[in-house]
Formats: structure tokens, sequence, C-alpha cells
């Protein structure tokens, strides 16, 4: 053999050898690769007034994703909520989602503010545009203003709750049926969220009972009234036997402890007086006073003999001294992208907000389904009250508890949506 072509033939096997190699070493990064974590980037306040409102729901995420991990993960793989405190601010929401965009986190969730959810919609917009390698997926557990799903709908944000209009209607609808309330006094923080229910609460009652009287509408900022009585007084001097109202956290507990302070005699129909310190602001005088509309309070569990759910929640508030498990729409949401992400054989987010689209679980309480038109789920809500008549789960230890008094099919919760959705090219 000439010296050339044996110096060819060593050359040859030399690249066989170090291709080999370089495999060798590259097999186990792909294999750790394929093992490492779904992460879930947690944007909501972990500071500020409503840090009470987001450490809660942090723990539940949790708490979910370690029941989720014990049961073999998704796809192989274990589930990590990385927390981010935006402080309340849609500002800081935009900064945390750059930085969990870093990270290489591909889905967030949120919940508190629909001005915060309305900014990270436009965020993870633009951030996808720009990065198609790179996607992120929003996944809103609790932020509800309607435009969300209508004129600002995105196909890369997903709602697991009720929105305002949605609630509004089985609000009112049930209001309609109550001949004793006469005279009305809406109460709101002053952003998106409030402004709706303003607008749409005057509008409903007005169309399903002519006859009764809106005696007050206000607003009030968000997160920065300390006392309440000026706004007790107001509601007091109208003559108003009802008030309704979306605030929630902070907003929602002191107004209702200065109305009981004040001898405020009335109804509270509300979205979030179910947890988070409210019903412990409520105590005794509230008893039979205080309704909410909700998809979950705790005794729902009992009456529909949901015994996991049952397991799940006695659980979590032993670990975590009495906080009670609030969002059943956490477990839907992450039942929902297990489910999906089975469905598409991957964690890639294109494939599995696809998946989501028109995807339906079956839930203790009937089937959830997120609508494709405008990424909405639809699941049963219940008007509940809050009252001292024996129940099997009290709230916050208050000797008070959610009793059921009326529940609304999925189909009847529906509302029209506006949405023309955009949606990548599945190739894309």
């Amino acid at each position: 053999m000439s010296e050339l072509k044996l110096a060819l033939k060593r050359a040859a096997v030399g690249a066989i050898l170090t291709s080999a190699t370089a495999l060798a070493f590259v097999a186990p990064s792909v294999s750790m690769a394929a093992e490492e974590p779904i992460r879930i980037g947690y944007i909501d306040p972990l500071s500020g007034p409503f840090a009470n409102v987001g450490d809660a729901g942090l723990k539940q995420f949790r708490y979910l994703a370690e029941k989720m991990n014990a049961e073999g993960g998704i796809l192989g793989r274990d589930i990590e909520i990385v927390g981010f405190d935006n402080k309340s601010s849609a500002q800081e929401s935009l900064q945390m989602l750059r930085e969990a965009a870093d990270e290489g986190i591909h889905y967030v969730t949120q919940g508190n503010g629909s001005h915060v959810a309305g900014a990270l919609v436009d965020g993870v917009e633009k951030h996808n545009r720009r990065n198609p390698d790179n996607r992120i997926v929003f996944l809103n557990y609790a932020a509800v203003d309607p435009t969300l799903t209508n004129e600002k709908c995105s196909f890369w944000h997903f709602r697991f709750d009720a929105n305002s209009a949605m609630k509004m209607k089985a609000i009112t609808d049930y209001m309609a049926d109550q001949p004793k309330i006469k005279k009305v006094f809406l109460i709101n923080q002053d952003y998106s969220h409030g402004q709706f229910i303003s607008q749409a609460g005057k509008e409903l009652l007005a169309e399903k009972r002519s006859d009764i009287e809106v005696v007050g509408d206000v607003l009030h900022p968000v997160g920065k009234v300390k006392d309440f009585s000026p706004y007790i007084s107001r509601i007091k001097a109208s003559g108003a036997d009802t008030v309704i109202t979306g605030n929630w956290g902070n907003d929602l507990s002191l107004l209702v402890k200065a109305g009981d302070q004040a001898g405020l005699d009335v109804d509270w129909y509300t979205y979030y007086a179910g947890g988070l310190g409210t019903p412990t602001s409520l105590g005794k005088a509230a008893d039979g006073k205080v309704k909410m509309i909700t998809e979950w309070q705790e005794n729902l569990a009992v009456r529909f003999e949901a015994d996991e759910l049952r397991s799940m929640l006695e659980e979590f508030e032993t670990r975590y001294d009495g906080i009670e498990f609030y969002y059943l729409r956490v477990k839907t949401e992450m039942d929902m992208l297990k489910k999906a992400m089975e469905k598409a054989g991957s964690a890639d987010p294109k494939a599995v907000a696809f998946a989501l689209e028109g995807l339906s679980i079956d839930t203790p309480f009937g089937t959830a389904s997120m609508r494709a038109d405008d990424h909405q789920l639809m699941q049963p809500l219940f008007m509940s009250t809050f009252g001292s008549d024996f129940l099997e789960y009290d709230s916050e230890g208050t000797g008070l508890g959610w009793k059921m008094d009326a529940e609304i099919p999925a189909d009847q919760t529906a509302v029209e949506t506006s949405c023309e959705m955009k949606r990548p090219e599945r190739t894309s």
C-alpha cells in the first residue's frame, strides 16, 4: 500500500474514532436534557399589599406540581414552579417575563390583576414574534377581564377562570329571582376588571330587573385604600340593600371589615370572598349575608362526594397551617396542561397550544372545556352563601362556611366572544 493510501486510511479511521468519542459524550447530554424539568414561571405579587394572595397561589401550584411529580410528572419529566415577584406591577411583570425567557422557561402563569395579564399578553405576543424558536405560552388562572378573550385574544393565552362577563351573567341571573332586592350599590377597584363589573352590572340589572334601582357606583384605587369607612358611609346613605363588588385580596377584606364595623346591613355579592383572609374579616356578622360566584368552594367536595379533592384540601391545609385550597382552577390548569402535552407528545409550546384548543377534562362537577374560538375555559359555576349552617368545612377557623345555593352548568355560563384568533402555521 502506498504511503499516501496508508495516510488516508489512518485519517479516516481517526475521524471515525473521533466521531464515536464525541457521540459518547453527546449522548448523556441529550439524555440529561430530556430529563430536565418542565418549568412554569409563576408571575404574581410576593410582596406588597397582595403578597398573601400571591403566596397562597404559589404554594398551591407547587403542591400540585409535587403531587404530579410523585405520579411520574409529564412525559416522564418533573414539573418545577419558579416564583417571580411582580409586586402587582404590569411593568415589573414584563421584566419578570424577560427573565423567565432568558432562563429558558416556556410556560408562565399569572392571575392577580387583569392589568398585569393584559401586559403579559402583549409581552408574550411580542416575544414569540421575535423568538420563534423560544416561544412562551401564558396560562391565566384568575385574571378575568373579558377583553383578554375578546379584542385582545391571543393564540398564546389560555384562561382557566370564568371571565367577568360570565360571572356577572350568573350573578344577575340569580339576583333576578330574589324579589327582596330593591336597591343595589356597586363598588369596585379602578382598573379594567372593576370597570367592566361597574358597566356590565348596571346593564344586566336593567335588562333582567328594571325595578331594581342602582343607588351608587364607585371605583377606588387598587391596593391603596387603607380605610374604607368613607365608602361604607356612602353605601349606608344610599339606602342600598345589596352590594356588588369584584374586589379581591386586601381590598375586599378591608371593605367588608369596614362594613361590619359600621353595622352596614346589606347582602354582599362577590367574586372573591372565599379565602385569603376575607372569611376571617367577614366574621359572624356576615352569617347569611355574603354570597360568592365561583367554580369551587370546599363544601362542594362533600356535596359531590369528591373524595380525592377532600384528601388534597385536607393535606394542603395541614401542611400550610390553615391556608385554604382556594383555587380549583389551578388544578384544572395543571391537569389540562398535562393532558395537552401528552396529546402533543411534546412540551413544545406551539404543539401544546394547539393541543389545548378544544381540550376537555372531567372534573367532579362536570366537564371543563377550553373553547377553541377564544381560549376561554367553560366549566360549571356555583353561587354560595357564607353561613353557620352545619358544614363539613368551615373557612379559616371562623365556624362559618360556604353553602351552595345554585349550580350553573358550563353551557349556561357561556357568553359570546368577539375574538378573531390569529394562529401560527402548524408547520412554522
